[in-house]
């Protein structure tokens, strides 16, 4: 393998001061991924690029590639693990160039539809100590393949990346904070509200009550005054749940909030929570807040209740159209007969109660010993 020329590559410097400035403006962590790869593939010249998350369970959190189309990426199947060259970039310091990663020693094949791949350059993205993640590149254009340029230039990525990724992560959990604050601002005063306004119309009703034989013309107004109260009562409660939408949901639709609420999960717990979509596209406003507070309560009794090693969340589209949402998880299940019973405890009710507000339908299944599934489905807009 021959070395490649010194000095500014196609594009010259001001093809890296792009990428690099492009890096920094993102603030989404999937964004950045996106960003990351994108510039690397272009600047480097390869027909290929993937940068891998890794999780804490063997696998990656997230694997964004770039030069493969989207029906590729659905036919290679699941996520990688953690083996083989992949490992290798996430635990070992430098870059790593191969004249041919299948005669490598670690590599250890790939999947059917994966697209066939000769020469390889890749290398860990770090912040001290921490490895973030690895950038994988395949398939450089030209004779030579990948050079010594290729691989400083990898690095100048590599060090940018880690700054962008790390940003990124600040930005989110930020933002995770302060929609928390808000909320807990949010419902402090919904309270406070609405416990002003029930003892009002207790009162009322109470004086209604006392009135209705002696005054009946007294109670009457004692009544009128129930509706008024009760109709304000009303206009509050609405006017809360309107601002208790999730600020997630209306910035980043359904399908980034659930993915960055599994993400997060799956850090935060020993399972391992997954999420994939397959051909969802935007929903009504009003379905889409129900399939995420069904798959909130579906992910909070899973992990607090199901002992599982696993919960899965898909989402779906339905031939019919609209979305079905199923979270499965491999714990200890219990038997039909008791979801009756242990509705009211594992939040059933009022999954059941988001279902029917959007005209859906919910399917719980489980077993003793083989694990619990939620499903909902909701009809298309």
């Amino acid at each position: 393998m021959h070395s490649g020329p010194k000095g500014p590559r196609s594009g010259g410097l001001a093809a890296v001061s792009t990428a690099l400035l492009a890096m920094s403006r993102r603030l989404e962590v999937r964004e950045a991924l996106r960003t990351i790869v994108a510039s690397a593939r272009d600047l480097l010249d390869a027909e290929y690029a993937a940068l891998g998350v890794p999780d804490d369970h063997g696998g990656f959190a997230q694997f964004v590639v770039d030069g493969i189309s989207e029906e590729q990426w659905r036919a290679i199947g699941p996520l990688p693990r953690q083996h083989g060259i992949l490992a290798a970039m996430l635990h070992q310091d430098g870059p790593e160039r191969l004249a041919d990663v299948r005669e490598d020693p670690r590599f250890e094949g790939w999947p059917a539809a994966h697209p066939d791949m000769s020469d390889f350059l890749g290398l860990p993205i770090r912040d001290g100590e921490e490895t973030l993640g690895a950038l994988f590149l395949a398939n450089k254009r030209g004779p030579d393949g990948f050079t010594d340029e290729d691989e400083e230039l990898l690095a100048l990525l590599a060090q940018h990346a880690a700054i962008a990724l790390t940003n990124a992560r600040l930005y989110e959990r930020s933002r995770e904070l302060t929609i928390a604050e808000e909320r807990s601002r949010l419902a402090h005063e919904l309270h406070d509200a609405v416990s002003q306004k029930l003892f009002s119309l207790r009162l009322t009703a109470q004086a209604a009550a006392a009135l209705v034989d002696r005054d009946p013309a007294r109670a009457k107004e004692e009544l009128q005054q129930v509706a008024a109260l009760a109709a304000e009562a009303a206009d509050e409660l609405r006017a809360a749940v309107t601002e208790l939408r999730p600020a997630a949901l209306d910035e980043d639709g359904l399908i980034a909030t659930l993915r960055n609420e599994v993400r997060v999960l799956d850090r935060a717990h020993t399972a391992h929570v997954t999420f994939t979509c397959d051909g969802v596209r935007a929903l009504p406003a009003a379905q889409e807040e129900a399939v995420l507070r069904v798959a909130q309560e579906a992910l909070h009794n899973a992990l607090r209740h199901s002992a599982g090693d696993r919960i899965d969340v898909t989402l779906t589209r339905r031939e019919t159209g609209g979305a079905r949402l199923r979270v499965t998880d491999d714990g200890t299940g219990f038997s039909p007969p008791t979801v009756r019973r242990a509705g009211r405890h594992l939040g059933l009710v009022s999954m059941r109660d988001r279902a029917d507000g959007v005209g859906g339908r919910l399917t719980v299944r489980s077993e003793p010993g083989t694990g619990t599934t939620i499903e909902l489905e909701v009809p298309g807009g």
